[in-house]
């Protein structure tokens, strides 16, 4: 498949790269995507909820009524969870959700992630660019040209481009990063993935070996 590499103005260089089968043409595997993501998701909680149960909440520990002849339920403890302030009944606690997944499955999930955005034609490859200082404004112009500014856009770039990233930092639909961390939810979140043209060998030896 060959996609067609435009500068920053959005126009084209009169150049073409020819996308690897291995990397974007493959039949997806929707299985491997969703356990990709979930992998991804689950990997971002804090699992840090906690609630009280009843031998942590502050409170009297004496019987609170007698034992029998009240008409109603025994009832040793005010810390009961069936009384109000008292202690939740098998609560939340602090726990790791994260999960291991095979180094084979994740990278079928993204190749499978690429080769559904490359279907649907939301693949752009660009010509390698940088910016002297950091500055949003550089960054916004990018996005109008390449008719990018009201979606969601994922920026794929060699590791090189920090004054690039620094720019997109502030606005909310363009994300930017190298092509070492790039991941299956990220690509599958975005309308369209731009790739520089100088990060698509990495991309594809990664992906394909």
């Amino acid at each position: 498949m060959k996609v067609a590499v435009i500068d920053i103005n959005g126009k084209k260089t009169g150049r073409s790269v020819e996308l690897s089968k291995a990397v974007f043409g493959i039949e997806p595997n929707d299985h491997a995507i969703y356990l990709d993501v979930k992998q991804h998701l689950a990997n971002k909680r804090q699992g840090t909820h906690k609630a009280k149960e009843r031998a942590e909440i502050v409170g009297s520990t004496r019987k609170i009524k007698k034992q029998k002849g009240t008409g109603t339920a025994r009832a040793g403890s005010i810390k009961s969870p069936i009384f109000r302030g008292g202690g939740r009944a098998f609560g939340p606690r602090p726990r790791n959700y994260s999960f291991k997944l095979n180094k084979g499955l994740k990278k079928l999930a993204r190749q499978s992630a690429l080769s559904i955005k490359a279907k649907e034609e939301n693949i752009v490859v660009i010509e390698k660019f940088d910016f002297d200082t950091p500055k949003t404004k550089n960054f916004t112009s990018i996005l109008k040209a390449l008719e990018l500014e009201n979606k969601k856009s994922l920026f794929v770039l060699d590791g090189s481009n920090n004054n690039v990233y620094l720019s997109s930092r502030n606005l909310e639909r363009a994300n930017v990063i190298s092509g070492s961390e790039l991941n299956t939810y990220k690509v599958l979140n975005a309308n369209k993935v731009v790739i520089s043209e100088s990060c698509l060998e990495e991309i594809e030896s990664n992906f394909s070996k």
